[in-house]
């Protein structure tokens, strides 16, 4: 049984999910799962995690489902002849922290009657990573509210990207929910800026 699980969802896909994964990952020297991986198995979120971890006791877990195509898991499974339930994905044991990866948003279908949302324990600390575009606003609310809706545990909102301060008052008054921080447009991610993140993190997250 783990410790804590942390869950990592985000309001849409390419919003900053496996870096933050990362920084969570390092600051709590969690181990780290990717439940379902569609497309891109030779370079997967474990490898990109991976590589940017620089502690010893994180042990990483191998995906329930790899799936061949990048695409929404359940159409990426339809694909590969497999069909996905929640009940077929178990956690991995362990006794220390856990940080889970979602994939794409909360309602990313992972078959017909199944989203996301359904791998998320009522137990889990869930953490929204925010990304400003047009309809971020619209997006972040609405993954926040389906989540108290169902009777998750949102432990925290993490911006990525450019600062936009307006945006990110109204959607932390508005939900109420902590803003844990943010993760700046860099030049790029390796295993000391991700280092650095962790460390400005950890507090937060105790």
């Amino acid at each position: 049984m783990a410790k804590n699980t942390f869950f990592i969802t985000g309001i849409s896909t390419e919003v900053g999910k496996t870096v933050a994964s990362a920084i969570v990952t390092e600051a709590l020297e969690a181990d780290y799962w990717k439940p379902i991986q569609a497309g891109d198995l030779d370079y997967s979120d474990t490898h990109k995690v991976k590589e940017f971890i620089s502690n010893a006791k994180t042990v990483f877990h191998k995906n329930a489902f790899s799936l061949k195509t990048p695409m929404s898991p359940h159409a990426a499974a339809a694909i590969d002849g497999i069909h996905i339930t929640s009940a077929e994905i178990k956690r991995p044991e362990t006794i220390n922290n856990l940080v889970i990866e979602g994939a794409g948003g909360l309602l990313v279908p992972i078959s017909e009657t199944e989203t996301i949302l359904d791998l998320i324990e009522p137990d889990d600390k869930v953490i929204v990573v925010s990304r400003h575009y047009l309809g971020s606003i619209n997006h972040t609310l609405l993954t926040i509210d389906k989540l108290k809706q169902a009777g998750k545990t949102v432990c925290g909102i993490l911006f990525s990207g450019a600062e936009h301060p307006t945006t990110e008052t109204v959607i932390a008054k508005m939900t109420g929910v902590p803003v844990l921080g943010r993760i700046d447009e860099e030049p790029y991610f390796d295993k000391m800026v991700v280092k650095e993140y962790a460390e400005l993190l950890k507090e937060s997250l105790q």
